[in-house]
């Protein structure tokens, strides 16, 4: 996880520890039980509306802030769905492989790779810490832009001539 992502996680941290130690719960009630006796109508709605305005507030800030929990979680999380789909795809891919290529010791690494798309290992894995996404997604989407950019440079070549 980069700095920036650790600034945010705290102050977040920060804004939701100050929503729990506000003690909303005991303020409302203090407050309604001083609104008890109030016999102005306009002064019992306007306390009232202030109580509303400022539990909307709280609930709409505790909310952005398991969004914000959320979308980090997301990031680095690949779901039971998400395994399965991989497993079944490279299963796939292998099999091709395996008709295309009469050369079975390449396949072998195939194989590893196959198992380690398992769920158990990635689950477990995932759950030491493991960022599958930062891994191997981010270096693999460099990796293809480059290939794009390099077979774009190519093509500007081979025009040219």
């Amino acid at each position: 996880m980069d700095i920036s992502t650790l600034n945010v996680l705290a102050e977040l941290g920060a804004n939701l520890t100050s929503l729990a130690v506000k003690g909303t719960a005991t303020a409302m009630h203090s407050k309604i039980e001083s609104v008890k006796t109030e016999r102005n109508v306009e002064s019992l709605r306007a306390t009232y509306d202030e109580m509303i305005n400022q539990l909307l507030s709280e609930r709409e800030e505790a909310i952005r802030i398991a969004q914000v929990y959320k979308a980090e979680l997301e990031k680095v999380e690949i779901s039971d769905d998400d395994i399965e789909h991989l497993h079944n795809t490279v299963t796939k891919v292998l099999e091709i492989m395996k008709i295309m290529s009469p050369n079975a010791t390449s396949l072998d690494s195939f194989e590893q790779l196959k198992e380690l798309i398992s769920i158990d290992t990635l689950k477990t894995m995932q759950l030491l810490g493991f960022n599958y996404k930062a891994a191997i997604g981010e270096p693999l989407t460099e990796l293809c832009a480059s290939a794009i950019g390099n077979m774009g440079r190519k093509g500007n070549v081979s025009r040219r001539k």
